[in-house]
């Protein structure tokens, strides 16, 4: 992949991955507090307000920390569409901030083999770019920052 006087260098790989974030929305116990006096039966309490989410974190790191966190809008899914228009989007301005001088073309690109990934949409975008896509290192996870 890199030969000995290749231009490429480990600066240049830029990698990501997407993740799924869970949390818990719970009414504070302060909304269930009441008088009760000696006789009184205490009432029941449902928790109707308990609620479980989870976001999609689309996160994009380079040799200097993180270049892009994208989160997904709720009630969205990730397609090659939206992947290539608003994600890859972000991480190629962020690489053209980061290195004004340098272009896209000597990028690698590292991320797994999900659908939105491998899609003709994505590698076609990619290949317009000039981005090259490094191959997907199989159960290595101290080859890449993310967990593959």
């Amino acid at each position: 992949m890199f030969e000995p006087h290749d231009p490429k260098r480990l600066s240049d790989i830029v990698t990501g991955d997407e993740t799924w974030f869970p949390f818990f929305i719970i009414p504070p116990k302060r909304l269930n507090r009441m008088w009760v006096d000696g006789q009184g039966d205490r009432l029941v309490v449902l928790r109707l307000g308990f609620q479980s989410r989870k976001r999609m974190f689309t996160v994009f790191f380079n040799y200097s920390g993180p270049l892009v966190v994208h989160i997904l809008p709720q009630d969205t899914t990730m397609t090659d569409t939206y992947y290539v228009q608003d994600v890859l989007s972000l991480v190629k301005s962020a690489i053209k901030e980061q290195r004004s001088k340098v272009s896209t073309s000597r990028t690698l690109l590292l991320h797994d083999n999900a659908g939105p990934h491998k899609a003709k949409a994505t590698t076609q975008s990619l290949w317009e770019l000039g981005i090259q896509v490094l191959p997907h290192p199989t159960y290595s996870t101290d080859l890449a920052r993310c967990d593959f």
